[in-house]
């Protein structure tokens, strides 16, 4: 297939999604241009466009694998600076709604580092082509053209005040939750796009902590869940090592949840929590920050694939086309799919023609879907979770029947090594979400052993001497029946 080679791209922020996207974009076009409202920094520090980078993040394995196949070496960059490499579910301490998880052998892994590390190990490597060009400093206004194509976007530069209309055969939307793609949909004379929306209120609070030493290199994870089947606001709280020697510790709720706000209702509002092992583990770690708090939970999509006509020239990608609760820790590896997507059309030549972006836009759509309904689904059955939406898998008659059934492979994964592993498959998405209801997980559910139920957070004693905790006054969690 004989395909025109596009001369210019326009990428709309330098998000994960934004920076991913340019990077495989340069292999395809004669030159990118990035757009973004910050100043990026030079080292790992927080920046405005990113409100929820204080929080507890993961880069999943199928992220992972994603990214270092974009740009090899990213993993080692990253450990090197001191991220861990966990691997799942054997350096994870969690409680579910059903009981304590057993730390079977690693299958899966994650990345976990603070956000600003996780960005800028990506964003130098990624942007470093010499066809990318990054406009920092400076907005964009909207797009050009009209309802059949985008020709380009108007630029507002900050410093300056100066407005100009960037030409472009491609621009693409990853500026993030806070997109205006729907009013510019609008002033293009586009039909308004359908829009689902699961918003379980989802709040956030984050400190960071000096670790005990040695408790960042050679000490699990922690996560403490909320059992949804009490019917009442949820309270959730993770504590991460990540580079510095530092715990990450984020605390997080529902809606009908105050979350602490200050200094002193930080330790306090871990005893709420299902279990206190957050609270034995902080209260003599010497914090390190005030508290951090934002409120941008809701689980978010838009359905641009089914409009009957889309702008060629146009695409949406990351949190502009599909924003996640972060707790699920998909918002990142989401990203990398979107990038794969292109870079994989592209590269079949698909990115050419009348209703080329339509085309492109449907495969993006399909590769977002497994996070979308992972994260939706879970949070839809939280008290007080608003839902707007059009998916049947999120309305149906049959959404009970699939709540529960979740609820019981949750219980059977916990306990059992073979459905444990295809559930961290499906969880870190390197399986689809539609093998939770496959023939191996039922045989797993039907055959697999299942040990016993723990009864206290399964931590070894070289890991209770690193921080200091005596075995006999870790609390015992709830036994369930």
């Amino acid at each position: 297939m004989t395909t025109t080679r596009p001369a210019h791209a326009v990428v709309l922020g330098a998000s994960m999604a934004g920076t991913l996207a340019a990077h495989v974009l340069a292999r395809h076009v004669d030159t990118v241009t990035v757009v973004e409202r910050d100043a990026l920094p030079e080292e790992p520090e927080h920046r405005k466009g990113v409100p929820q980078g204080r929080h507890a993040h993961l880069l999943w394995s199928n992220g992972a694998r994603l990214i270092e196949d974009m740009l090899p070496g990213t993993t080692d960059r990253l450990l090197a600076a001191g991220a861990r490499r966990l691997g799942f579910p054997e350096d994870l301490v969690t409680l579910t709604g059903q009981g304590w998880q057993h730390r079977f052998p690693a299958t899966q892994f994650a990345i976990v580092a603070s956000r600003p590390l996780l960005d800028l190990t990506v964003r130098r490597q990624a942007l470093a082509a010499g066809n990318i060009e990054v406009r920092q400093r400076t907005e964009a206004v909207g797009p050009t053209g009209g309802a059949g194509r985008v020709t380009g976007v108007v630029v507002h530069d900050l410093d300056s005040g100066r407005h100009e209309t960037l030409e472009a055969d491609l621009v693409i939307d990853a500026t993030g939750r806070g997109s205006h793609l729907k009013q510019w949909l609008s002033a293009l004379g586009v039909p308004a796009l359908q829009e689902d929306v699961v918003d379980a209120g989802v709040a956030y609070a984050t400190r960071l902590f000096q670790a005990p030493p040695g408790a960042t290199a050679h000490f699990p994870a922690v996560n403490i869940a909320s059992d949804e089947k009490v019917r009442e606001p949820g309270r959730f709280g993770v504590v991460y090592p990540i580079e510095g020697g530092r715990w990450l510790a984020t605390l997080s709720c529902t809606r009908g949840v105050r979350l602490p706000a200050k200094e002193d209702e930080f330790l306090p509002f871990t005893r709420e929590l299902s279990h206190p092992i957050i609270t034995e583990l902080l209260r003599d770690a010497e914090p390190l920050t005030r508290v951090f708090g934002s409120r941008s939970g809701a689980n978010r999509r838009l359905y641009p694939e089914r409009l009957e006509q889309w702008p060629d020239g146009l695409l949406v990608v990351g949190d502009s086309l599909s924003a996640f609760n972060p707790i699920y820790g998909h918002g990142m590896s989401s990203a990398a799919r979107c990038a794969d997507t292109l870079d994989r059309e592209f590269a079949r030549g698909r990115h050419s023609g009348t209703g080329s972006a339509r085309r492109l836009q449907q495969a993006i759509g399909a590769a977002v879907d497994d996070p979308w309904i992972l994260a939706a689904t879970k949070d839809i059955d939280y008290v007080n979770c608003r839902v707007a939406a059009t998916d049947p898998r999120l309305t149906g008659v049959d959404t009970e029947q699939r709540l529960r059934f979740a609820e019981a492979i949750t219980a059977a994964s916990i306990r059992s090594p073979k459905a444990s592993e295809i559930v961290t498959e499906v969880m870190s998405l390197n399986a689809p979400q539609s093998e939770l209801g496959s023939n191996r997980l039922l045989m797993a559910l039907r055959a697999d052993e299942r040990l016993p139920e723990l009864t206290a957070p399964p931590l070894r004693p070289e890991e209770l001497a690193l921080v200091n905790l005596d075995p006999a006054t870790v609390t015992p969690a709830v036994v369930r029946s």
